[in-house]
């Protein structure tokens, strides 16, 4: 069903994920509720069908689908003060939605992109209807290579990647608080899973192979441009 939720509207969109079972959490939906899609694509008018789009630089913004299952995902760590870091936030949206899952007490999302377009250009897109997540703190988008994660805030709640990483992301895994949670597509360009690993409280690490998933690389910037 995750491929025959769209609809003509942001709540249409939503109301139609929650039908076909994508989103079963009230927050979750609150969450994608209050962040219109609309916002941070190129063409509105394609914005709530279920599928990616692209917004330039050899980046998409994920099918919504995608979104909803990444939130669900991750629903269990997303509280009011907890800290996340969103690897490759392209558009934004998803940061928009960690950031009102996770809004008071301090909580805080850092969104890293290594194109300066598309820092700008998601700050732009935040600032249509969450500027006051900017404005106080809850959000921070910065340039910089997500591979390497962000250390200086570190460590995360919450750990989300969009692209896909060839290999198990050991330094991400670092950056993780114990209880900790990172979601990552892993495979080359044909065949990737998503996986998801969790620091437990002795600092061991559990990994679980979820679904099949086709994104676009994690790679350095000039690839990225020059792809």
């Amino acid at each position: 069903m995750t491929w025959y939720s769209s609809g003509n509207t942001n709540y249409e969109l939503v109301t139609n994920l929650h039908s076909n079972g994508l989103i079963t959490d009230d927050r979750v939906e609150k969450a994608m509720l209050q962040t219109d899609r609309g916002d941070f694509v190129l063409d509105r008018k394609f914005a709530y069908i279920d599928a990616p789009l692209d917004i330039g630089y050899s980046v998409t913004i994920s099918a919504p689908h995608m979104h909803a299952l990444a939130l669900e995902m991750l629903k269990d760590k997303l509280r009011p003060g907890s800290k996340v870091l969103d690897v490759g936030s392209g558009s934004g949206y998803l940061t928009a939605c960690f950031a009102r899952m996770i809004h008071g007490s301090n909580g805080r999302v850092i969104g890293i992109e290594h194109i300066r377009e598309l820092v700008d250009l998601s700050i732009q897109n935040i600032k249509k209807n969450g500027g006051h997540l900017l404005n106080d703190g809850t959000i921070k988008i910065m340039k910089g290579d997500g591979r390497l994660g962000y250390r200086r805030s570190a460590p995360y709640d919450v750990i989300h990647v969009g692209a896909a990483s060839s290999q198990r992301p050991d330094e991400l895994i670092r950056q993780l608080k114990e209880g900790g949670r990172l979601i990552v597509p892993v495979g080359n360009e044909s065949e990737q899973n998503m996986m998801q690993y969790d620091k437990l409280a002795n600092g061991t690490v559990l990994t679980t192979k979820h679904f099949n998933v086709l994104y676009v690389p994690l790679t350095d910037e000039q690839k990225q441009l020059n792809s």
